[in-house]
């Protein structure tokens, strides 16, 4: 058995519905998924009646946003099956917000290079809990100043070093988000930890017994990338996943549901860490 455990929808800032989200896993011979859309746990309910009727064991998940403050920089934790995710709450709302904050600030900025309205930005927002710059790319698109939603375009205005309208804000301390995760009972995976250049946060929180997994398989890790990571899992015990990273539309480079994966051990012991059983747990 094998699952995705790092998909998007459209109540962050992915293209497709959950429900278009579990049938394409079931098409793909997907066993169990996790919705993990950017600081918001919304899809857990309908996530897991919507598994249950296709046949796709659904793992109750989000990404959390973090901040490491050592290095100045963005991490992603990816939080699962919380036994008490209402502990959670706050913590998301508060992300949301600074998200949000920041992306009206960016589209200010980008309307005075380019006229487009707020409202062409928001309405491609619809059931999402903040703004992304994928849904000022979209307006942008729209009124054809590009035909992508990555290439020359978005790296002038986006690109996390030199954009020219790029507004960043320090989200909670990664240290207090993991605490956090522990104290709502669910299993803490550092995200892509390539794509933030976090490996040397990840060994010191591993070090420390903080961090319960690894996401080693992902596109944003080459062969070498995952050798490493392989390594430090092994080294302090970690837990191993893998996951798309799904966006659909708005997938920084191709990738598909099921493109990076999860076996059955790895599952068990998140199930096991947060207090279920993978028997237990099991749809259809």
């Amino acid at each position: 058995m094998k699952g995705d455990l790092h998909c998007h929808t459209t109540l962050s800032d992915g293209s497709l519905g959950i429900e278009d989200i579990i049938i394409q896993a079931k098409r793909t011979g997907i066993d169990f998924i996790s919705i993990t859309d950017h600081d918001t746990m919304s899809s857990i309910s309908r996530a897991k009646i919507l598994g249950e009727r296709h046949g796709v064991l659904t793992v109750p998940g989000v990404e959390l946003s973090a901040w490491d403050k050592k290095r100045g920089r963005k991490v992603h934790i990816l939080c699962y099956a919380p036994q008490k995710p209402d502990r959670l709450e706050g913590i998301c709302k508060k992300s949301c917000e600074i998200r949000t904050a920041c992306a009206k600030e960016m589209i200010q900025k980008v309307m005075k290079l380019y006229p487009i309205t707020s409202e062409s930005v928001l309405k491609h927002v619809g059931g999402s809990k903040s703004i992304f710059k994928s849904h000022i790319m979209h307006a942008l698109i729209d009124y054809g100043y590009s035909t992508h939603f990555y290439g020359r375009l978005n790296d002038e205005l986006f690109n996390m070093k030199t954009g020219s309208c790029i507004v960043e804000r320090e989200y909670p301390d990664v240290n207090y988000v993991l605490d956090l995760i522990h104290s709502a009972r669910g299993a803490a995976v550092m995200a892509h930890p390539v794509l933030y250049d976090s490996e040397e946060l990840l060994d010191e929180l591993a070090a420390a017994g903080k961090i319960d997994g690894i996401e080693v398989y992902n596109y944003t890790a080459d062969d070498e990338a995952r050798k490493r990571l392989l390594e430090t899992a092994e080294k302090y015990g970690l837990i191993v996943t893998g996951g798309s990273d799904f966006h659909g539309l708005y997938n920084s480079k191709p990738t598909y549901i099921g493109s990076d994966t999860t076996d059955m051990d790895n599952l068990d012991k998140i199930l096991k860490l947060t207090g279920k059983k993978g028997s237990d747990n099991k749809n259809g």
